[in-house]
Parts: structure tokens; sequence; C-alpha cells
């Protein structure tokens, strides 16, 4: 009878979580066929596959997620509508595009911008930018989330940003990173400019305090022989990424 129970607890369990996420699912669904989206990034859906990569950060609507260094605002676009209602969305950290482009946008009104002192700076002759943190006052967010900006960086600038993550972060919030796949140990060269070694990155965030979560092969793609630049036509659309996720201690 004790054996009974304990499984009808877990099974329980285990519905409410997947139905927990039904409803984000629900959410992101309604969010990826919106009219503010673009047919150009609705494109990229299939590749990027957003459902299953926040699912498996465990999003759920009533979080306070950062996400650091939104670009354009392809996952900013999909993030604000889910947590809309009962969480709240903070971009953070080279967000001007997004704030001059799309939060005057409806539905989108209670995304908050953070770090925009932050600055910047390749130096002459360097490849990779260092950058400064400033004006980045969030606290206790449940996640932060980073997508396919790690490889941007010198080694001083992934520090920064690992350390703004850390500080945003509550205690066991969740840090999750995606980013092009680059061979382990590779020399610098001109065709992994864009890549960066997951070995490394996981090296570099264990360091800023994070402990190692789990990792995904959703992106793994086996075509991609991390030979060529991501922006080349035989891999662009189509490269390996590697899906980290890590948390506050």
């Amino acid at each position: 009878m004790k054996h009974l129970i304990v499984a009808l607890f877990l099974f329980a369990s285990s519905f409410a979580m997947a139905d927990d996420f039904s409803v984000v699912r629900e959410k992101l669904q309604k969010a990826m066929s919106a009219d503010i989206r673009g047919e150009d990034e609705k494109a990229r859906d299939r590749n990027r596959n957003p459902i299953e990569t926040l699912k498996f950060f465990g999003l759920k609507d009533n979080m306070k997620v950062v996400e650091l260094i939104p670009g354009g605002g392809w996952y900013t676009k999909l993030l604000a509508p889910v947590l809309a209602d009962k969480g709240e969305l903070v971009v953070a950290i080279g967000a001007t595009r997004v704030k001059e482009n799309l939060l005057d946008k409806p539905g989108f009104d209670k995304v908050k911008v953070s770090g925009e002192k932050s600055t910047f700076n390749r130096p002459e002759g360097a490849r990779f930018y260092d950058l400064t943190i400033g004006g980045m006052d969030v606290k206790r967010a449940d996640m932060v989330l980073t997508f396919r900006n790690y490889h941007n960086f010198s080694a001083q600038g992934r520090k920064a940003m690992n350390e703004a993550a850390y500080k945003a972060l509550k205690k066991g919030g969740i840090y999750g990173v995606v980013d092009h796949t680059a061979r382990h140990m590779e020399p610098e060269n001109a065709e992994n400019r864009r890549r960066i070694d997951p070995v490394l990155a996981i090296k570099e965030i264990l360091e800023a305090g994070f402990e190692f979560v789990d990792y995904a092969d959703m992106h793994y793609r086996p075509d991609d022989e991390l030979r060529y630049e991501v922006g080349r036509a035989t891999v662009k659309g189509n490269t390996d990424r590697f899906t980290l996720m890590f948390r506050k201690k």
C-alpha cells in the first residue's frame, strides 16, 4: 500500500508538471503565430525550436525572467506574451533595438529594461568585445537566458556577463545558455569567429559560482562539421549549438 501511494504521488506530480508547461506551450504557440513576428522570424522556428528549448530550461508563466543581450528581440517576442499576466520579463544589456522597436507595441509595455549603462568595446585589432556592466539593477530573478551571444565576447566580457547573471538570480535560479559550437580547444581562426567551445563555456560559468545542471542535444546538427563560419551557406540556419543549464548555488 505504501508503495502504491508513493507511485500515485509521483504520477500526480509528473502530471502536474506536464500540465504546468501545457499552459506555457499554449501561450508560446499563440505568440509564435502573432502578427508582430515577421515571416523571416517565423521561418527560424523549426531550427531554433523555442518551445522545447524553453521547456528544457523550465520556463513558467509566473517567473521573473531576464533576457541578456536580446538583440533584435526574436526571443523577446515569445517570452513577453508568456510572462505578461503573471510574470515579469527584463531585457538587459544591449537592449537598445528592442527598446526602440518593440517595447512601445501593444502587449510589450510591461517589459522592463536594465543594464542600459553597459558598454561594449572592441579594442583595435581585437576579434571580440569587452563588456562593462552598468545600471544592472535586477535582483532575485528566477531565470536568466541568453541566446547566441556568448561567442561575441572576450574572456573579460564573458566573465562580466556570467557575473551579471549570477547577481541577478535568486538562489536556485536558472541560467540558460545557447550558442554555436566550436571544436574543443581549437585555436582561433577565421572560421570559428562566431563559435565557442562548450567545454570552455562550462568551465567559465562554473568559475562564476554556478553549478552545472543539465544539457540538451536538441540543437545538435550532425551535418555541421564545425569547420565553417556560421554565416556560410553550407551551415547557415543549421549550425550545431550547445544548450546548457546552470543553477545559482
